[in-house]
């Protein structure tokens, strides 16, 4: 793994927690997107070296609004950079992490995306994300 590329934070509305965000980190949201597929708006602040997303339910069947119905709101994962994702999905898979999602899938910010279960990780959502080319 390359670095933490960002850490997840579940929350019920951008339009209030991006404006406190940029006040707490002292720098504005640089992105927003929408990933359908998972149900999520997104905002991106670069801090460093790091990326803080935060993450609103577009749906209430997606997985970040029933993580804030079952833990509220808060850290909901991190993420790792790898440089070759499906390589690093097969190393973990032999070591016993049980992977979300078979095949790298598109995820926010330009990456191929795919998540560790928290039972083989201490109880930690993990992102594995690779730039795409």
């Amino acid at each position: 793994m390359l670095k933490i590329e960002h850490i997840g934070i579940a929350i019920k509305e951008l339009s209030a927690s991006v404006p406190l965000f940029e006040q707490l980190l002292n720098t504005p949201c640089y992105k927003t997107e929408t990933v359908v597929n998972e149900g999520v708006n997104t905002a991106f602040f670069q801090t460093g070296d790091a990326k803080i997303e935060l993450l609103e339910a577009t749906r209430d069947d997606s997985p970040i609004a029933k993580f804030i119905v079952k833990k509220g709101q808060g850290i909901h994962h991190i993420a790792f950079e790898v440089e070759n994702i499906e390589a690093e999905m097969k190393r973990l898979s032999a070591l016993g992490f049980e992977l979300l999602n078979e095949t790298p899938k598109n995820g926010a910010d330009n990456k191929l995306v795919c998540f560790l279960h928290p039972k083989t990780t201490n109880g930690v959502l993990i992102e594995l994300c690779q730039e795409k080319k």
